[in-house]
């Protein structure tokens, strides 16, 4: 009977060097009426996408109502005084362009996209959205029906009593806190609210415009300026917001969720913002935690002990403060042992360096993934405009790779022990408080609310 010859071993060959990025020429440039424009030739294929920003959102209107820059932002697309909601359908189709309105905490935006040869179509459509929105009552009651029901819908939904509850109790008084309307709110908009915000934000000088494409950027500037160039509105005046509530000492927020087979986890503290120097570092100290696929968070409780499908963790940089947050859907029986590894992880970071091996992984995960994003014209529209919106240095993005690489283990150790606050890490968790009030009492004092946010008891 012949033998098998042995397998000769096969080595898995190193990666190759990184490839250069070639970044795009860009335009930066300056209306009279206040607006700025960053434009950025992409030629590989013929269209283009484009970003019309305004730098304000939900955090300047909250005090008057919760949600009323995203509802404003959903009518706005409804119609102009020129055109109806039908009429904006039929055009985009026969463009074939895509448009679409939105707001977040600290801005709004309407975004496009379309063939190239089709650009001044959709930039005076874009410009009619901007100025001269009709905001037509049967599509302002339509988009508040729906907004009602998405309302009754969260309600439902652990992951967004989770985040509700997590804000309430990291930001307090501060905008930041309101993610959401209750549904007596959505009852009382009026269309004259939504009037009041869109004539405050949507203006020339609280505006960015960033478009990345196949086009002539010269052409394209003047093609600009005689669209938007008379638009005329001052931007908003600025408003002191209250300061961010002293959290010592680690809490449980837990969410009774009758009848509930998992418990959603959600642990968070205060952060940084986009801005802050230490950005990069951080967030490859996260990427490494619970932020990546092979992350020591996913490797121990979903790859290890089969607690959780996806438990991830994240920076969360809004425009005044950021937030750290990690998050986990659990079963109920393990709710204290999936804690216990999320703090052992949080703390191993914080106590021991990172070994040179796992570093470098994390740092080639970082930067590829950061390569990938600059494959499509989206990916660059995005990096420049939050590059721009957050006025980072005019290297920035060019130097974010070689930034990433040089960071050693003591720098990630540094960031994990000054921003991983595992001491006074607030916890949350939505589920059945009689399967889980116990375990979640042995990461500090417990107090329970209902699905409506009312306090039930500690």
């Amino acid at each position: 009977m012949a033998t098998r010859a042995p397998e000769l071993a096969v080595g898995v060959p190193p990666l190759s060097a990184e490839r250069a990025v070639t970044w795009p020429k860009r335009t930066h440039a300056k209306l009279s009426n206040g607006m700025q424009i960053v434009l950025a030739e992409s030629h590989s294929i013929p269209k283009f996408h484009g970003e019309l920003f305004f730098r304000s959102g939900e955090a300047l209107v909250s005090g008057r109502s919760v949600g009323l820059a995203e509802l404003t932002a959903a009518v706005v697309r409804t119609g102009t005084t020129a055109r109806t909601s039908r009429q904006i359908e039929e055009d985009l189709r026969r463009l074939g362009a895509d448009l679409g309105v939105s707001a977040g905490q600290d801005t709004s935006a309407i975004s496009f996209a379309g063939l190239s040869d089709f650009v001044e179509p959709l930039l005076r459509l874009v410009n009619e959205l901007a100025r001269d929105a009709a905001f037509p009552n049967t599509e302002f009651e339509r988009e508040r029906r729906q907004k009602l029901e998405e309302v009754k819908l969260e309600r439902t939904s652990p992951g967004f009593l989770a985040s509700e509850r997590l804000r309430k109790v990291l930001f307090g008084e501060h905008p930041y806190a309101k993610i959401s309307p209750t549904e007596q709110q959505v009852l009382a908009y009026q269309r004259e609210d939504l009037l009041a915000v869109y004539r405050e934000i949507y203006t020339p000088e609280n505006s960015f415009l960033v478009i990345v494409g196949d086009f002539d950027p010269q052409a394209i500037l003047r093609l600009i300026e005689s669209i938007f160039g008379d638009w005329k509105g001052a931007k908003p005046a600025a408003k002191a917001n209250p300061s961010l509530p002293d959290l010592r000492g680690r809490r449980v927020y837990l969410v009774h969720n009758p009848g509930s087979v998992q418990t959603q986890i959600l642990l968070g503290c205060h952060a940084i913002t986009r801005k802050s120097p230490d950005w990069i570092p951080l967030g490859l100290t996260n990427s490494l935690y619970g932020g990546a696929f092979n992350s020591r968070l996913v490797m121990n409780i979903r790859e290890d002990k089969g607690y959780t499908y996806s438990p991830r963790s994240g920076v969360s940089p809004l425009r005044e403060h950021g937030y750290f947050s990690v998050s986990a859907a659990v079963r109920n029986e393990v709710v204290a042992a999936s804690l216990t590894e999320i703090f052992y992880e949080l703390d191993k970071l914080r106590s021991v360096p990172v070994p040179a091996a796992e570093l470098a992984d994390a740092q080639n995960y970082l930067s590829g993934i950061f390569s990938i994003g600059l494959a499509t014209q989206e990916g660059l529209l995005t990096q420049f405009a939050t590059s721009a919106l957050n006025d980072l240095p005019d290297d920035y993005l060019e130097a974010y790779r070689d930034k990433v690489r040089a960071l050693g283990p003591l720098d990630l150790l540094a960031m994990a022990r000054k921003y991983f606050d595992s001491a006074n890490m607030q916890v949350v968790v939505v589920g059945d408080k009689e399967q889980i009030q116990d375990q979640a009492a042995l990461f500090g004092e417990v107090m329970v609310y209902d699905n409506r946010g009312n306090l039930l008891g500690g």
